[in-house]
């Protein structure tokens, strides 16, 4: 199973990432993809519950720069997303986690 922020080599680039908080919880990543397809998304993550795989509510997306990231939090902030207004803000920077 490849993630992308997983297996990618840890260049120093900064990663141009948004949280996307008060997600539907019938969200998906497609769904959530589809949702910034204005913005060029790289990739689309949902978090969610380890125990029971359910969503825990809010996820990422991934953009190749950060005009578009900007552009995506400018854009989508505060619109409705199926039932749900999400609250999109720019994403901290991970830490690269080593594998257990």
């Amino acid at each position: 199973m490849s993630c992308p922020w997983w297996d990618n080599d840890d260049d120093g680039s900064p990663e141009h990432r948004v949280r996307v908080s008060n997600l539907p919880w019938r969200a998906d990543e497609r769904s959530l993809k589809d949702a910034f397809a204005d913005y060029d998304p790289i990739y689309a993550d949902i978090v969610t519950d380890r125990e029971t795989g359910r969503s825990r509510g809010f996820g990422f997306v991934a953009f190749k720069d950060s005009k578009s990231m900007n552009d995506a939090i400018e854009g989508m902030n505060g619109q409705d997303l199926g039932v749900r207004t999400i609250t999109v803000s720019e994403a901290n920077q991970r830490t690269r986690r080593q594998r257990r």
